[in-house]
């Protein structure tokens, strides 16, 4: 199984067109805008930093 998250669209142009990219980890590229880009998964939020829980208000 695969460690790797793979992104839903690219973040510029929103296309669905990624392919991994040969730069190394989390890195990817998009085939319609032909532009290259790197995720990193920085770590949780603490509601004690800053972070707020995630609540569902009527």
């Amino acid at each position: 199984m695969s460690e790797r998250a793979a992104p839903f669209h690219c973040p510029y142009c929103g296309d669905e067109d990624l392919r991994p990219n040969e730069t190394g980890h989390g890195a990817w590229e998009c085939a319609a805008c032909r532009r290259a880009f790197q995720l990193k998964f920085l770590g949780l939020l603490s509601t004690a930093n800053g972070g707020t829980p995630h609540e569902h208000h009527d």
